[in-house]
């Protein structure tokens, strides 16, 4: 991944940019990473990569999809993440009659203190939680999915014409089901661009399903330990925006994103041929904030080439639209995204 082309003089001076503090905060984050993964590790068996990539959104601060069949512990990994941040975790299982108001909440009419004296309350809904984890969403008719919008970009939701601030920090983990389509309502693209991440949960390997059968078929539970409050959380999503960024990693990324779309002239011809729309502007923010979060679970004081490759793929796959002919020839977004990278790659080398 190191292939593409490094400045030395613009890393010494990026690096120099960065405080004693914020050096020793990463160094601490980095420690607690693992806690946590080892915490997790009690629960989740494998799914390595689902686990990095959903500590990664929250810590710059995105909102996640994940995609996998029934049984691969999707529920549990989200549960699991709240109770070792000791943050407030809500469930909201949606079905096709679920109202919006059964997500945000609802104004009911109360007793006041004083007698024969009646008011409006609003009663808030399952969203005023610090993890709202949203199961299987495209069950519910896009009426319902939209009011999530304004609670995912804004963080506050809107009632009867007030509005009520969500508690911070604030998460939706939203679950799909790619086996049945029947009866399911398909997110809109504005709402999927909501999304910082697309991310696929697979099955596990063989050694990882011989685990699931010898250690959560007993009696009792693990004790999961609480590692980090979710005051340390907003501190440290601070501490990652503060990561610097060299000069080169922005056009990086521009470029990366720009060459996605089919109607840009230099756009390739395969883009062209099997994409309908590319990836916006959110999209090169997210893979930047993406990347600093990775480059400091890994023990980076700066953004490198290798984070941005961490994150492309579950930033850029729902945000890449591909074609009937891409689907007919059996070219999915992933195939684009790898073409896409090498493609930045020749670029960079070429300089």
């Amino acid at each position: 991944m190191n292939d593409i082309r490094e400045n030395g003089d613009e890393r010494e001076l990026v690096v120099s940019q960065i405080s004693d503090d914020d050096v020793v905060e990463i160094d601490r984050l980095r420690g607690l990473y693992q806690r946590m993964r080892d915490e997790i590790s009690k629960v989740i068996i494998g799914q390595d990569r689902v686990v990095e990539q959903v500590l990664i959104s929250i810590l710059a601060r995105g909102h996640s999809l994940l995609m996998g069949v029934p049984g691969l512990a999707k529920t549990m990994l989200v549960h699991t993440i709240s109770r070792i941040m000791s943050l407030k975790f809500s469930r909201i299982q949606f079905t096709p009659d679920l109202m919006p108001s059964d997500i945000t909440g609802t104004e009911i009419l109360q007793e006041t203190n004083q007698p024969g004296r009646r008011a409006f309350e609003f009663v808030k809904g399952p969203i005023f939680a610090n993890i709202v984890l949203a199961d299987e969403i495209n069950r519910t008719p896009p009426k319902t999915q939209s009011a999530l919008l304004e609670a995912m970009q804004e963080y506050k939701v809107t009632a009867a014409g007030q509005n009520y601030n969500l508690p911070l920090p604030f998460f939706v983990l939203a679950t799909q089901n790619p086996i049945e389509q029947e009866g399911t309502y398909p997110l809109p693209e504005a709402q999927l661009d909501r999304f910082m991440f697309f991310i696929t949960v697979n099955y596990p390997t063989i050694e990882e399903e011989r685990r699931i059968a010898r250690e959560t078929t007993g009696a009792g539970s693990p004790d999961v330990k609480q590692v980090v409050s979710g005051e340390e959380v907003m501190k440290y999503q601070d501490l990652v925006l503060r990561v610097p960024v060299p000069e080169h990693i922005y056009d990086l990324v521009v470029d990366l994103v720009r060459l996605s779309r089919p109607k840009l002239d230099g756009s390739p011809d395969y883009i062209k041929r099997w994409v309908n729309w590319g990836a916006g502007p959110r999209a090169v923010q997210y893979i930047i904030k993406g990347a600093k979060a990775h480059a400091v679970l890994h023990g980076s004081y700066l953004v490198r080439v290798e984070d941005i490759e961490a994150v492309a793929h579950p930033v850029l796959t729902h945000r890449i639209l591909t074609n009937f002919q891409a689907q007919s020839e059996g070219v999915t977004s992933e195939d684009i995204i790898n073409r896409l990278l090498e493609e930045v790659r020749k670029e960079n080398n070429n300089e």
